[in-house]
Order: structure tokens, then C-alpha cells, then sequence
């Protein structure tokens, strides 16, 4: 029997057929993260708690796994082992994310008759592994205090695991496409421990595969033919948890519809890209040459992807700062290693700028900026709390600022963005920028049922602007509901599919020349509206990431310039 994990729709009523031999999952001992000086400076070094070794009928946590897929190395000498790579990944860190937990404990305060389905629906992609164990049994996933993230709870050490091996490996090809949207992946439930199937990439030797099974107690087989490939390097993999369809309230609190929280994969499925690259190629880039993907092979396979998932390095550094108290698996040389290449693929594989024209008649400078989005998504993508925008400068010869637009305070907030400064409102897209208080912010702002601007997602029932830069081939005309433009962007003729061309014009008065102009394309993943937004909810889990936020700098990612 395959069993679809349920609807994230209000509260799901559970289609599973209850495992009636599951146990508890055996927590692994208590342990205290370990901080040790390094010989350079003398300064901690976090070096992270060991891997999840808790298991039940069902999943084991990435204890069982790393073992045997660490000291892996490619043909080029990097090393590119599994369990060093994953652990510091947002997706590993999943149920641990600070800011995802203030999040949760945030849209209970707001409205909680709805604590069941808000909790539900969350656990469902950042603590899979314990939800789906929850539903097996016919009931529901609770997360906050007295749920999930009580070390208490049986399930917890599976559920701090976040998107972890026995579960990415163990959906089937069944069920991929629309519906298995909103964390609706089908995982074989009635396979008998020691028999459970984890999929891969390649053909398995029996001796292999036996070594496999004694040592994790799960056998592993080749992913199922899936499109123009394996099911598990489709984009339609990544689908079930990156389209999300979040129920909405009106003003009484009643139940009024349902809002695309994210819909990357449709954004990507309506692009170019639909035809020549995956989520996979991107996110989980090949290896130099051949791997032995496990410590008992000799042979050598190719191409390996490897597990360093994700483009959030403000996240990241957050993890690897507080690791201690978050309870980390992952060293701080770790993270610094997923920081750098969060960051790389944020800079080199996103977007480019181009001065196209620059002109200064009489005092008046004219300047044209294109902006192209090269992501195979729009930019920003994913969670509506991220936002890019464009800080412009021109310098006189001396070095004094003529004129700027999109400077960022030391608090992250934006100089000139209404939203920023008012959260009744919002800075607008524009066409052309011909004072410093304008400034070009590609970003999602939320609209309530009273059309009225909101971050809390129980209340976002549509939008009023969204202006993210489409991908390369997206058609503004064509009827996607749930990816269209929103706001001033709409009647825009130079925002289409892939692009944006805007213009910069002003008087420059007696500056001393020649001029310098620059104009940076920065992003952050949590705008600072969000952030502050969540002070309205005075809970543990909202006061630790205020207090993480207020220390750690929102400083803003230079994407291209």
C-alpha cells in the first residue's frame, strides 16, 4: 500500500494505514555540543553534536547513514562526502531554524484555534520524518513547547533531523506532479523493517546491497524511470515541499481559501529552463569526474551530485553563530564551507546588472540599468520574506555622494522603503527613479482579505505587489494564477519574462567631475519587515530569533554589480 503524506490544507484528516508494530524511536544519549579552541586564534570552534541515530519501523535518523558515505572524495581531490556536506545545509537544519520556529509559535499567537492545522502543516516538510510517523498512526503532528520540539517527546530526536536521508530517499515515483504538492510525497509504509527501499541514482550490486541492509537496516535499489530520467533528479521530487498552498482566514477568523505560499517549481515548470535544467543540476552540482559513493565500494561512480543544498547564507551563519544552543550536528568549518557556497550560487548563478547607457547633459545624468535574471525561478524565489533591490550611487570626483537610492540602515532596513518604515504600506515598483527616497525593491508583499498589508501567512489571502524577476521565457499575459505579476509591475513594458530595465534621472548641480556610477543588486532572506513584524508575538521561540537578529546583522548579499 503507498501512503501519501496528507494535506497541509486546514486540519488534514489522515489517509494512512497505521503501522501496528511502530515503536518509539530510541533517542540517541544526551550530549552538549562541543566547543574547542582553535590553535590559529584561541577562539571556540563549534564542532556540532553527533548525527541522529534514532530510528523506529519507518525512518532512521542520518547516524545510520553517515558511515558508511563519509571521506568521500572526487577525482579532483575534493572532498565531497555526504554526511560533512549535508549536515550543514538548510535542509538538514530544517526543524532547527530559529526563525522558522518563531514563525510557527508567531501564526498560533495570531490565531490559535488553528494551532493543530498551523503545526501540521509546518512539521510536514521541516520535521518530515517525525509527522509522517505522527500520521501513521492517525494523528496529528504538534511541534511547538509540548510537541515535537520537546526533547521529551519519542519523536523529537527524528524530528530535529529535518529533510534527512530516509526520508528524501524513500519517496516514490508515485504520486509526483500536482498532486503531491504541499508535502503530498508518497513513501511506502507497509514495507517491513529491514526491507524498506532507499533509492539512488545507480544500479546496486547484490553484495553491495546486502553490506547496505545489515549496516542501516534499509535496502537500497535504483530510483524508477521518471520523465527523462530517475525519479529522484526530477524537479518534481523538489515539487512536493517547494509548491505550498497555505489555508487563509478573513477578519472573523473563518476559513475564507487558500494562498500559493511558494511556487518555485512553477516557477521554474513555466521558464525556459523547463527544457534543459532541473532543480538537481543547480542545487546538487556534479562532482570532478567519479566517486565511491560508499566506504565498502571500489567502483567508481559518475556523475555524483553532491548534497549542498540551498542559497541562504544570513541562515546559515545564524546556525553556525547559536549552534551551540540550537543543538547543531555540524562543525563551524562546516558551515563556513555551506556559507560559501550558499553564497557563490547566490552571486554567480542569479542575476547580472549592465550599465546600458550613461548620459550627463547639462547637470542632468541619465542613467539606463538591466537587470537579467538568470535563476532557473523568479528572484527572489521560495519564502515571501526574501527581497532583492537595486542600490544606485553616483560619486563626484572628490568622493562625496551625489545621489543614492537604496542604502541599507546597520538595522537592515532599507533608506526610502515605506514598508520598512510603516507597515501599513509599501514601497511601489517603479519605472523610473528620480529622487534618492525611491528606491526599486523586487519583492512579495501580502494582502489580508481587507486588502491590507500582512506577514502573517494565515492571513494572506492574495498579493498587492509582487515584482520578483521572472525567469527567462515567462510570459507576463499568460494566465498563471498562482506566478503572475502584481501591483505597478503589471503595466511595466520593460519588466518581462527574465528582465528588468529601469531608469535613473537627476540633477547633479556643480559636483566636481568626472563622475562614478554603481549600482549593486543586494538580497536578504528575511526582510526587515519580517523580522519586526514578529515582535507582536511576545513567545520563547519569537524572543530567542529577536534576540539572535538583534546580534547577528542583516547585512545584505552584493548578488551582482
Amino acid at each position: 500500500v503507498l501512503l501519501a503524506a496528507c494535506s497541509t490544507q486546514a486540519v488534514p484528516t489522515p489517509t494512512l494505514v497505521p503501522s501496528p508494530s511502530r515503536p518509539s524511536p530510541t533517542p540517541p544519549p544526551t550530549a552538549t555540543p562541543v566547543i574547542t579552541p582553535t590553535a590559529e586564534t584561541g577562539t571556540a570552534e563549534l564542532q556540532g553534536l553527533p548525527l541522529v541515530t534514532a530510528r523506529n519501523d519507518l525512518f532512521s535518523g542520518s547516524g545510520a547513514c553517515a558511515p558508511c558515505h563519509a571521506n568521500m572524495t572526487d577525482e579532483a581531490g575534493a572532498d565531497v562526502s555526504i554526511d560533512s556536506a549535508w549536515r550543514s545545509t538548510t535542509m538538514a537544519n530544517a526543524a532547527r531554524d530559529p526563525y522558522w520556529q518563531a514563525s510557527v509559535s508567531a501564526e498560533v499567537d495570531a490565531i490559535p484555534e488553528l494551532r493543530a492545522a498551523i503545526e501540521d502543516t509546518c512539521a510536514t516538510c521541516h520535521m518530515p520524518m517525525a509527522r509522517f510517523s505522527e500520521t501513521a498512526e492517525g494523528g496529528l503532528a504538534p511541534v511547538l513547547a509540548d510537541g515535537l520540539l520537546d526533547p521529551e517527546d519519542p519523536l523529537h530526536p527524528l524530528a530535529m533531523d529535518g529533510v534527512s536521508c530516509t526520508l528524501g530517499h524513500q519517496i516514490r515515483d508515485t504520486n509526483l506532479g500536482p498532486q503531491s504538492y504541499s508535502g503530498r510525497f508518497v513513501i511506502d509504509a507497509e514495507l517491513p523493517p529491514g526491507e524498506r527501499l532507499i533509492f539512488g541514482p545507480f544500479t546496486i550490486e547484490e553484495q553491495q546491497a546486502q553490506i547496505m541492509q545489515i549496516a542501516s537496516g534499509f535496502l537500497p535499489a535504483q530510483a524508477l524511470p521518471y520523465g527523462r530520467g530517475l525519479h529522484i533528479s526530477q524537479s518534481e521530487l523538489c515539487a512536493t515541499c517547494h509548491v505550498l498552498y497555505t489555508p487563509y482566514v478573513d477578519a472573523s477568523g473563518q476559513i475564507a481559501g487558500e494562498f500559493a505560499e511558494q511556487v518555485t517549481y512553477l516557477e521554474w515548470f513555466y521558464s525556459d529552463y523547463r527544457s534543459t535544467t532541473t532543480c538537481q543540476q543547480c542545487h546538487m552540482p556534479s562532482a570532478e569526474g567519479g566517486v565511491r559513493i560508499a566506504s565498502t565500494s571500489t567502483t567508481l561512480r559518475s556523475p555524483f551530485s553532491q548534497h549542498i543544498f540551498g542559497g541562504n547564507p544570513y541562515m546559515l551563519e545564524m546556525l553556525r553563530t547559536y549552534g551551540e544552543e540550537l543543538g547543531v550536528t555540524a562543525s563551524g568549518a562546516q558551515f563556513e564551507a555551506s556559507i560559501a557556497h550558499a553564497a557563490d550560487l547566490l552571486q554567480n548563478d542569479n542575476a547580472r546588472l549592465t550599465l546600458e547607457e550613461v548620459n550627463l547633459s547639462g547637470q542632468r545624468l541619465t542613467v539606463n540599468v538591466l537587470v537579467e535574471n538568470i535563476a532557473g525561478h523568479r528572484f527572489p524565489t521560495s519564502f515571501p520574506s526574501r527581497r532583492a533591490w537595486l542600490h544606485f550611487v553616483v560619486r563626484a570626483a572628490d568622493g562625496q555622494v551625489v545621489f543614492e537610492s537604496g542604502a541599507v540602515n546597520p538595522d537592515g532596513s532599507i533608506v526610502g522603503n515605506d514598508n520598512d518604515a510603516d507597515p501599513t504600506t509599501y514601497e511601489q515598483h517603479y519605472q523610473a527613479i528620480i529622487n534618492p527616497e525611491q528606491v526599486q525593491i523586487y519583492e512579495a508583499i501580502l494582502r489580508d482579505t481587507e486588502a491590507d498589508v500582512t506577514t502573517t501567512l494565515l492571513r494572506a489571502a492574495g498579493y498587492l505587489k509582487d515584482n520578483r524577476l521572472t525567469a527567462s521565457g515567462y510570459q507576463k499575459t499568460a494566465p498563471y494564477a498562482d506566478i503572475a505579476v502584481h501591483g505597478e509591475a503589471v503595466d511595466d513594458e520593460n519588466f518581462i519574462g527574465g528582465s528588468d530595465w529601469i531608469q535613473y534621472s537627476f540633477a547633479v548641480g556643480q559636483a566636481p567631475q568626472p563622475l562614478t556610477v554603481t549600482v549593486e543588486l543586494l538580497y536578504q532572506s528575511i526582510g526587515y519587515r519580517w523580522a519586526q513584524n514578529l515582535g507582536m508575538h511576545a513567545t520563547a521561540e519569537v524572543e530567542r530569533f529577536l534576540g539572535y537578529y538583534g546580534q547577528l546583522p542583516n547585512t545584505p548579499v552584493v548578488i551582482a554589480s
